[in-house]
């Protein structure tokens, strides 16, 4: 192991694009700044979904805009740092352009992989609530290849408007859910109990609830949850010993 290069980061939530285009080119500016901070001792870097507020890739055409997250991301992974991407509730449509131009993993779904030793279990977080069935219901429809083609044929000038204005909609509706954490009630928190009946997981590593916290459900297992970047501009790291939550001011 490259003692220069032995820590795991995880982000998530940039939600690039969610605001007008000077504010997110200044969201976008930080976000680039903590990827070459974490760069110089990076083994691994994770990115936890909800990165865009959206992202559609036609055949030929990706959306405009990122270029200096976009070519950060390739210069880091060309230097031998392993990025991760996991696809959220508002960037699932990945198709192949980050794997084919910018040389970095794409994750559908989450996973439980081993890292120096321990048991993560990581992803974006949506869909963990097995109460919400509007939820399940729209996911299904978004992930079904007939409507994801009958969007693709829409033109980019139509398609991406209308996703735009479902997305800040989408925002709007559960932003006061947002700022309500309810501990022990919290779906996540529950389904990581739940999940603990049947698995050992050292830790539980989520985006998507848009509220930071880091709470014990065992004495040997904890949930960590990376919150909203453009709020708080929390993230993870872990060295083989020990997972912290910091803030990148």
């Amino acid at each position: 192991m490259d003692l220069k290069r032995n820590k795991i980061y995880f982000a998530s939530d940039f939600h690039l694009g969610n605001v007008s285009t000077e504010h997110s080119r200044l969201r976008e500016k930080k976000i680039v700044e903590w990827l070459n901070h974490v760069a110089k001792d990076a083994e691994e870097i994770y990115l936890l979904g909800d990165i865009f507020d959206f992202w559609f890739e036609y055949k030929n055409v990706v959306p405009k805009g990122f270029v200096r997250f976009l070519g950060t991301l390739a210069n880091i992974a060309d230097s031998g740092v392993r990025i991760h991407f996991f696809c959220g509730n508002h960037d699932l449509w990945i198709r192949d352009y980050f794997q084919d131009e910018l040389g970095i993993i794409v994750h559908h779904q989450k996973e439980t992989l081993s890292l120096y030793g321990k048991t993560f279990m990581i992803g974006h977080g949506d869909g963990l609530d097995s109460k919400d069935k509007k939820y399940k219901f729209i996911n299904t429809i978004f992930k079904n290849k007939i409507c994801i083609k009958a969007f693709a044929s829409l033109h980019p000038r139509l398609a991406i408007p209308l996703a735009q204005s479902w997305s800040k909609s989408s925002r709007a509706s559960h932003s006061e859910d947002d700022k309500n954490d309810l501990g022990e009630q919290e779906p996540i928190y529950k389904y990581c109990i739940k999940t603990l009946e049947k698995e050992n997981i050292d830790f539980f590593v989520f985006g998507h609830r848009h509220l930071v916290c880091d709470k014990a459900l065992t004495n040997s297992s904890r949930y960590i949850n990376l919150g909203h970047w453009d709020k708080s501009g929390h993230y993870a790291v872990w060295d083989g010993e020990n997972l912290a939550l910091k803030k990148f001011d």
